[in-house]
C-alpha cells in the first residue's frame, strides 16, 4: 500500500504530495535479540526509482515503544520508515542503521512514533 508523503514547500503555503510505496522484508537475525529487515522504498510514480536500507532493530527497544509488542516488528518498521519520509527523500535515509538511531537525528521520534501508533 502506497504512503503518502507531504512536505511543506519553504516560505510556502502549499503541499508537495509523494507517493512510495514501503515493503519490509524480514531476513534471518544476527542475534536472539536483535532483528533484522530488509526495507525497499519505491517511487509510485511509474519511475521504478527505488532504494534498499538493511535496518536491525533490538528487541528491548522495540518491546520498550510498542507497550510489549502490541504491534508487529515489520508494522513498527514500516511507521519509522514513514516517519523518516516525512522530514528527508528516500535517497536520505541511511542505507544501513539501527533503528534506535533515527532517535540520534530526529529527538522527537520516539514521542511521535507512539502517537502515530496510538500508544502511550
Amino acid at each position: 500500500m502506497p504512503f503518502e508523503m507531504q512536505k511543506a514547500i519553504k516560505d510556502g503555503l502549499y503541499l508537495i504530495l509523494h507517493m512510495v510505496r514501503i515493503n519490509v522484508i524480514t531476513i534471518p537475525p544476527l542475534r536472539d535479540k536483535s532483528w533484522r529487515y530488509n526495507v525497499e522504498i519505491t517511487e509510485s510514480d511509474g519511475s521504478g526509482s527505488k532504494t534498499i536500507h538493511l535496518v536491525t532493530m533490538d528487541r528491548d527497544y522495540y518491546m520498550n515503544l510498542t507497550e510489549k509488542g502490541r504491534i508487529i516488528p515489520e508494522e513498527f518498521i514500516k511507521k519509522s520508515f514513514e516517519f523518516l519520509l516525512n522530514r528527508e527523500s528516500k535517497d536520505s535515509v541511511l542505507r544501513q542503521f539501527d533503528i534506535a538511531q533515527i532517535n540520534d537525528y530526529f529527538p522527537e521520534f520516539e514521542k511521535e512514533i507512539k502517537d502515530a501508533l496510538h500508544l502511550k
